[in-house]
């Protein structure tokens, strides 16, 4: 019985070489695909947004009446808003349409000789505590970052009068231009910086306000350089 199982021992392995080579190659392992590269999505200014601005307004305003005049003196105050706007965004150009109003605290006077009343040391004063604009926008995006220019209507309360006696006021209609460059911080959120120039129609302060008969005429303009943050709605 030992020699039998012996035997049969030798016989399964000289076979075995024999039997491997009989059997088929292995299957090589299927190529793996190579992974498909996904770029960042572009950011898209398309949307309508809300957003608050403050900022600093410098500009300049005058009197002149038939019986004298002020020639132009500084007018200056902070000032702080709302603003409401929509972009529509084709390739790299974006047009849209934005409209602000803002609190602000503009003003200044001319003292002395030179005031309305020619002489002595009467104080003719100008000023604005509110001002708005409604304009078209125009501009050129690189992904997060927009220049722009603007330009459009404006309409702010002009006020004028003469040392003690009351403020006349009146809201005067205007135009304003000016340019700026916006930054998305996320896909919501961006930030800007602008300027803007507008100037006003002119307001008149008559003998209550300004002691003047006929009525002066008011000039007033300013430059405002205002920072924002907007959230815009949409991605």
């Amino acid at each position: 019985m030992k020699r039998i199982l012996i035997a049969g021992a030798l016989a399964l392995a000289t076979a075995a070489p024999a039997f491997a080579a009989d059997l088929p190659p292995p299957v090589a392992p299927l190529p793996r695909a190579p992974v498909a590269y996904v770029p960042a999505p572009v950011f898209s200014w398309t949307g309508f947004y809300i957003g608050v601005n403050t900022g600093y307004a410098f500009g300049q305003s005058s009197w002149n009446s038939p019986i004298g005049t002020t020639g132009n003196f500084d007018v200056s105050g902070a000032m702080a808003g709302v603003t409401l706007g929509g972009n529509y965004q084709i390739g790299q150009f974006v047009v849209g349409a934005e409209t602000d109003i803002d609190w602000q605290n503009v003003r200044g006077s001319q003292v002395g000789g030179n005031c309305f009343t020619g002489a002595g040391p009467a104080s003719c004063a100008s000023s604005s505590n509110w001002v708005g604009t409604f304009r078209g926008r125009a501009g050129f995006a690189m992904d997060h970052v927009l220049l722009y220019a603007t330009a459009g209507g404006a309409y702010a309360n002009i006020r004028a009068s003469l040392d003690a006696l009351p403020w006349s006021g009146s809201t005067e209609l205007g135009w304003t231009a000016g340019a700026g460059v916006e930054f998305a911080m996320t896909d919501n959120w961006t930030a800007k910086v602008e300027y803007l120039f507008a100037d006003f129609q002119h307001a008149s302060c008559g003998v209550s306000n300004c002691f003047a008969a006929p009525p002066a005429s008011v000039s007033f303009d300013e430059s405002m350089v205002r920072v924002g943050i907007n959230y815009k709605f949409g991605y």
